[in-house]
């Protein structure tokens, strides 16, 4: 099976995107291509991308496959992924937008504002002791996947598709541990905090993301559940591999479109890798001389809050990370790893069949993001060895 992986656009001060020269590579690019064509091969990837860039400036990309295999379509700097929990980075940056503007406290309890989370079970005390600060450093208790009741049936929905649903379920949930005592993480608590900001703007999550980021940002080519008629054509299918009765390995496509329901403001980005780079340049910030971006990006959200999101407040379980003495952490929705004698911020993303990763050094405003299109559920505890293995290399890249 050939292989590509998907380009990113360039940004300098929001300029148009340019391909990157060959000069401009970070050091070790060579050997983390043949890192990543080595995992690509043995995970049947069918398309992926990675993106590294600097100042906002692309320095090196790799497109590798296809992002419709069948219709031999492939997968290059346009093509749109979906990025699955990366999202979670919109909605805590959203509720802190919020917190910065006096409309809530990360010491509020979540049930001011969500009042019908005191329907779950909490073996440790009321849910009103349950804060917003808890929800957004996964230390609140709740249970990891929003949707719990399945058995892998065809018939069964892929998440649930309204609120009504959720509020249903909670009564008969509980809390996993006490709130505030350790990490946990948590796809509904993202939900919850959506919530949050419905509630206090008014505004549908969607909006509040399109009219205070994505709009600020210029990140024109990202959205929400369907695909707009302008987009389809760059919208990646996704793939699972397989085990049939005879134990042979196949391809399933699943198909370009698919509805995460209730979980997009925990899951439900999709874009091409260029709109993820924009995003972690914001992130990573302005160099100082440029006064015109300095204050675009202060506007959307002040750099000592997002440094403040990035403090380590629990320990993150990360067997391979803690054998090496560097355990990862959680903050404000961003992890925190250390890797390469360096300190990275940033998340992950899984969802149907694409996986993620999106990471920055905050000392350098080095980015490296990448995106697959296809899930190994054949061998799926060495399909995630080896995409930790591709991202610890690719963490490599921005090292320095």
């Amino acid at each position: 099976m050939s292989r590509t992986v998907l380009g990113v656009t360039v940004l300098a001060s929001l300029a148009a995107p340019a391909a990157p020269a060959a000069s401009q590579r970070p050091a070790g690019w060579d050997a983390f291509v043949r890192t990543f064509d080595a995992y690509a091969a043995a995970d049947g990837i069918v398309g992926a991308s990675v993106v590294v860039a600097h100042g906002g400036r692309v320095t090196a990309r790799l497109d590798r496959g296809w992002a419709d295999r069948d219709a031999r379509q492939r997968a290059d700097s346009s093509t749109i992924y979906h990025w699955g929990s990366i999202t979670k980075t919109l909605t805590a940056v959203a509720v802190m937008q919020l917190r910065d503007r006096g409309r809530l406290s990360l010491d509020d309890p979540v049930t001011r504002y969500v009042p019908e989370l005191r329907a779950v079970h909490n073996p440790w005390g009321a849910m009103d002791d349950v804060t917003i600060g808890m929800l957004l450093s996964h230390s609140a208790g709740f249970q990891g996947p929003t949707w719990p009741y399945t058995a892998g049936e065809p018939w069964e929905p892929f998440e649930p598709t309204r609120w009504e649903q959720l509020v249903a379920m909670l009564p008969y949930q509980r809390l996993w541990f006490a709130p505030g005592s350790r990490y946990g993480y948590s796809n509904p608590a993202f939900v919850y905090l959506a919530r949050v900001v419905e509630g206090i703007t008014g505004d549908a999550w969607q909006s509040y993301v399109y009219k205070n980021l994505f709009g600020p940002l210029g990140l024109s080519r990202s959205y929400f559940g369907v695909t707009p008629y302008h987009l389809a054509r760059d919208r990646s299918n996704n793939y699972a591999v397989v085990r049939d009765s005879t134990s042979a390995e196949r391809v399933v496509a699943g198909g370009r479109e698919f509805d995460p329901g209730i979980t997009i403001p925990n899951g439900g980005w999709n874009a091409p890798p260029g709109e993820l780079v924009r995003w972690f340049a914001f992130l990573a910030g302005a160099a100082p001389v440029d006064g015109p971006l300095t204050r675009l990006y202060d506007g959307v959200l002040a750099r000592r809050t997002l440094r403040e999101m990035w403090q380590a407040r629990y320990l993150a379980a990360d067997p391979v990370a803690e054998a090496a003495g560097t355990p990862d952490s959680i903050g404000l929705s961003f992890f925190v790893l250390w890797r390469h004698g360096a300190r990275f911020v940033g998340h992950t993303g899984s969802q149907a069949g694409f996986r993620a990763f999106a990471y920055l050094n905050p000392s350098t405003g080095a980015v490296v993001v990448a995106a697959f299109n296809t899930r190994n559920d054949a061998r799926s505890e060495q399909s995630g060895a080896g995409f930790r293995a591709v991202r610890d290399a690719a963490l490599g890249l921005i090292a320095r």
